[in-house]
């Protein structure tokens, strides 16, 4: 038993050799040793011999060889007691680094003491070994058995065949006997796995092990097996409880896929570098991101041979002094500290790389892609300029408040309005803060304090959209505003109106004066016009009866009885004109809607002018056309229309001329067209053919003709004029087919 755990120790020391570097690798490798084999480390430097790990396994050693306390020391000093060549041996170990291994008896069995070094580091393992009972030295029988009850995991030995020989009372616990002499007799056993181990050490003379799960009167456990041939034959036999150590392995692993899972799934590159600069995990998206082979990954190349060949494929925008560049990243490994670095490749895109020092030494990389975030920055950014240049160009004051009542953007205006310092408009000041300066041109607090329940208050009712004007200690009129913004935010906007104000009461007092003396001239013309008609109509009733005495009068008082009618009836017509000019103005004329048919209506003004036609030596007729139907109109003022027309045409039409009347249709429409063959009529007059009492050097005809436009837009419709060399004039009225009704009155 003392070779089988020899060997095993041997081993474990041959590891510490190879891979302990420090007190602290050195520490964790004989916690490990300790867990597997119960063995007691202790470490040997300046300050005298000290336990790193196994305070069980001494423990059990100072029970071995009668030592009490147990501790590091004491140990040592007793080993030294067995047998002088211990102590120099030790030496040896610590001045000259030469190693030992030796076996110390003692009353209660035997302990293995293996001493190695490396480096600087010089230490001893101590463990208590289980003799067979058949080999045993003379009083060492007692020894073994002692040793293996102080075991405190179940360990047994077996002869040449696999047949129990001892076993210690873990085991007997195990299996259930009350006593070995049960046990033996009932032929129990502890696993059948073991069995079969050690009957496979006896039959090769080789050590094995296995891992086997038991059931154990502490519950199910995972325990590691091992089994050496014994001297003189037959195996022993001793078990370890693992089941801590696997569980943490079995976490471990499960945590190690769950971290690839999650990296797996993550759109950043991922690296994790290790103590040694090795690459020890890296998700897909690290590999695409730098278009490397797995094969290459799956070498675990180091921090600094990854960055070469990033530089060799051309990866990285070279550096002037790319050894210095190289340096820089690798020290990443020394900082504790998180830290981020920005790099520019040579594509075009921009990446983040974040830095985070691991928990167990090395540091772990993170590559974010912010080529679209920086581009949206930029545009935003822009935007954002624009939107202050073009506040800046308004002539309105502009703010915006944050929900917290903070100033977030205002324009020029807004400052030179209130006359604020520039130093009160930085660093996001707030509502009431501006107002204290404020208040010294609108001293009105109410307002301040309901602008600011607009602004603040998250109430959607109090927030609504609001405007209204407020009043300056100066007389000044702010016309005010806020606007609710989607994200939280308020506008507020100030414009000085007062200049418009006064503008407008300006206009609406000339408004009032022309109304005025609109309403003063149609009384005046309406009041001329009845005090002219009713001597006139006297005038007229005496010259026709004048007219009518055919012996009284002689042919010159008869010519000159006929001039006094033709005047008097101009002026009535005129009369007559005026009084519908001031009716249209008044706004109280309506149309008397009926079906008009349009070829009647031209038949009609031909018969009524036919006379007049013929004493001027005119001739007066009608085109017959497709125009023909009805249309709906006011019959009674479409007559009025063609008769001044006519007799506009008559009054400049020479003796031998011409006047046509004519209708056609079009898309919707239908027009009147009056046309004569008299003189040009000039440009400049069309223009001002229908105005009002146009004087009488522009040419312009009588008041008839706006008379004859105020009736057709009464209507909807529209009159023109054409006129040119050699094609007299031609007076077109456009109506629609259905005039709508705007009666106010008859």
């Amino acid at each position: 038993m003392a070779a089988m755990r020899g060997g095993n120790r041997r081993s474990w020391v041959s590891l510490v050799a190879t891979t302990a570097r420090g007190p602290e690798d050195l520490t964790a490798l004989a916690e490990a040793a300790a867990e597997a084999f119960e063995v007691a480390t202790v470490l040997l430097d300046e300050a005298g011999p000290r336990l790193i790990t196994g305070e069980a396994a001494l423990a059990t050693c100072a029970r071995v060889l009668n030592v009490s306390p147990p501790s590091a020391e004491a140990m040592l000093l007793a080993l030294g007691r067995h047998d002088t060549a211990h102590p120099l041996a030790l030496s040896a170990l610590i001045e000259r680094g030469e190693p030992c291994d030796f076996d110390v008896a003692g009353s209660r069995g035997c302990v293995r003491v293996t001493g190695r070094a490396s480096g600087a580091l010089a230490w001893v393992s101590l463990s208590p070994a289980l003799m067979s009972e058949r080999d045993a030295p003379r009083g060492e029988a007692d020894a073994g058995r002692t040793a293996l009850e102080l075991y405190p995991h179940p360990a047994w030995m077996v002869d040449g065949v696999g047949d129990l020989l001892i076993a210690n009372k873990a085991w007997l616990a195990a299996v259930g006997a009350p006593d070995l002499a049960a046990a033996l007799a009932g032929r129990q056993t502890l696993d059948s796995g073991a069995d079969e181990l050690a009957r496979a050490v006896i039959a090769s003379g080789q050590p094995g092990e296995r891992v086997r799960w038991l059931d154990l009167p502490q519950g199910r456990r995972a325990m590691r097996i091992w089994a050496e041939p014994a001297p003189g034959g037959g195996a022993a036999v001793w078990t370890t409880d693992i089941t801590d150590a696997r569980s943490a392995t079995r976490a471990a692993r499960l945590q190690a896929q769950i971290l690839d899972l999650i990296l797996s799934q993550v759109s950043d590159a991922v690296a994790v570098f290790d103590v040694d600069h090795r690459l020890e995990r890296h998700n897909p998206a690290f590999a695409v991101l730098w278009d490397l082979e797995p094969a290459w990954l799956a070498e675990r190349p180091r921090h600094g041979e990854w960055l070469d060949r990033l530089r060799h494929g051309r990866r990285l925008i070279p550096s002037e002094d790319y050894a210095k560049f190289k340096a820089r990243e690798l020290e990443r490994h020394e900082k504790r500290e998180p830290s981020e670095a920005i790099w520019r490749l040579p594509e075009g895109r921009t990446l983040k790389v974040s830095s985070a020092p691991h928990p167990e030494g090395g540091v772990i990389l993170v590559f974010s892609d912010i080529t679209d975030e920086l581009r949206l920055k930029t545009q935003f950014n822009h935007l954002l300029q624009v939107q202050q240049a073009t506040l800046d160009k308004l002539n309105d004051a502009v703010a915006v408040f944050g929900p917290d009542a903070r100033l977030k953007l205002h324009n020029e205006a807004f400052q030179t309005l209130w006359r604020f310092p520039a130093a009160a408009l930085t660093h996001a000041p707030h509502f009431d803060d501006l107002v204290e300066f404020c208040v010294a041109r609108l001293h009105d607090l109410r307002f301040w304090r309901d602008l600011k329940g607009r602004i603040a208050d998250p109430d959607p009712h109090i927030r609504s959209p609001a405007a209204g004007e407020a009043v300056t200690g100066d007389g000044r009129r702010l016309a005010w505003q806020s606007r609710p913004l989607p994200d939280g935010a308020t506008l507020v906007g100030f414009a000085d109106v007062t200049t418009a104000r006064q503008i407008e009461e300006a206009l609406s007092e000339r408004q009032a004066a022309l109304d005025e003396a609109e309403r003063l001239k149609r009384e005046f013309v309406s009041a001329v016009s009845r005090e002219l008609r009713t001597p006139l109509t006297t005038i007229l009733g005496y010259a026709e009866l004048l007219d009518r005495d055919e012996e009284g009068l002689n042919s010159k008082a008869r010519s000159r009885v006929g001039a006094i009618r033709s005047a008097a009836s101009v002026l009535a017509r005129a009369i007559e004109d005026i009084l519908d000019i001031a009716e249209l103005d008044s706004g109280d004329v309506g149309l008397i809607l009926s079906e008009v048919d349009v070829g009647d209506l031209l038949a009609k003004a031909q018969v009524r002018w036919s006379a007049q036609a013929v004493a001027a030596g005119v001739t007066l007729s009608v085109i017959e056309g497709d125009a023909g139907g009805v249309i709906r109109a006011d019959g009674r003022k479409l007559a009025k229309v063609m008769d001044h027309l006519i007799d506009n045409a008559l009054g400049h039409t020479p003796v031998g001329g011409a006047i046509t009347l004519a209708a056609a249709r079009g898309a919707g429409e239908v027009s009147l067209k009056v046309s004569d063959t008299g003189p040009v009529i000039p440009y400049v007059v069309q223009a001002r053919i229908f105005e009002r009492y146009a004087s009488e050097d522009s040419g312009s005809a009588r008041l008839s003709l706006a008379l004859v436009k105020g009736l057709v837009e009464l209507h909807g419709g529209w009159v023109t004029v054409e006129s040119g060399p050699g094609a007299g004039a031609a007076f077109t009225c456009h109506l629609p087919e259905s005039a709508e009704t705007r009666e106010r009155g008859n």
